[in-house]
């Protein structure tokens, strides 16, 4: 892989997302979606830091670099919602639906990971390449380690949220809903976009329309994840 040679000078760090989270965390009620999901997105960025520290990523700065840039991505469209304003269409139905009896905890953290997967990913590995002035073919090392943390900590969540055999009248239609989703399948389309969104970035109202219509379909997406389960 070529190295990105450009060091990071403003785009904060690991431990300043990780406050923040944890900070999100700590003032949300446990059973909020946005909590649950917060809850699941801590644990990858902490296995990313883990990471990081033991030296186990080919470029740490562009590990760093993609690591900050997708989070922001989430705890600003946290913030929008905070403050009353529209949230990008990939976060509108966890925002809409956070407090819906109907909706299962495993629906919350799975409909946050297609948000976060499905859409702002993609947007993250360009944000890094133009922090670090690179291409993604360099960070693509990055990408499949991070993407690796998500697919094992997905398999966590369905084993430790999925409702056990004495559940199983609402197991049923839970499973057929969540298995019409892959996590595997969105970080490969996640990967395909940034690299269309970075050949497009010097016709910006392309790009634009794109990024557009990428964060529609993963809203749709993430509404059909928060379908209400009879309780």
């Amino acid at each position: 892989m070529a190295h990105c040679e450009q060091v990071i000078t403003a785009a904060g760090t690991v431990d300043a997302v990780l406050s923040r989270m944890r900070s999100l965390g700590a003032a949300l009620p446990a059973g909020d979606g946005v909590a649950v999901f917060n809850r699941v997105y801590l644990t990858v960025t902490e296995a990313v830091d883990r990471h990081i520290d033991a030296g186990r990523f080919p470029d740490a700065r562009a590990a760093i670099a993609l690591d900050v840039r997708f989070a922001e991505r989430y705890l600003a469209a946290v913030g929008t919602a905070a403050a009353g304003r529209r949230p990008p269409a990939c976060w509108r139905p966890l925002f809409q639906f956070r407090r819906h009896p109907g909706v299962r905890p495993v629906q919350f953290a799975l409909a946050g990971v297609n948000a976060h997967v499905g859409h702002d990913l993609a947007l993250a590995v360009v944000d890094a390449c133009r922090t670090l002035g690179c291409e993604p073919v360099d960070l693509e090392d990055e990408f499949d380690r991070v993407g690796d943390l998500l697919v094992s900590l997905e398999e966590r969540v369905r084993e430790d949220l999925m409702p056990g055999p004495d559940l199983l009248q609402i197991a049923d239609p839970l499973t057929h809903l969540l298995g019409s989703w892959s996590l595997e399948r969105a970080r490969e389309a996640a990967w395909a976009a940034a690299r269309a969104l970075w050949a497009l970035r010097g016709l910006p109202d392309i790009a634009g329309e794109f990024t557009e219509r990428l964060d529609a379909a993963v809203g749709f997406a993430g509404r059909m994840l928060l379908t209400p389960l009879p309780g």
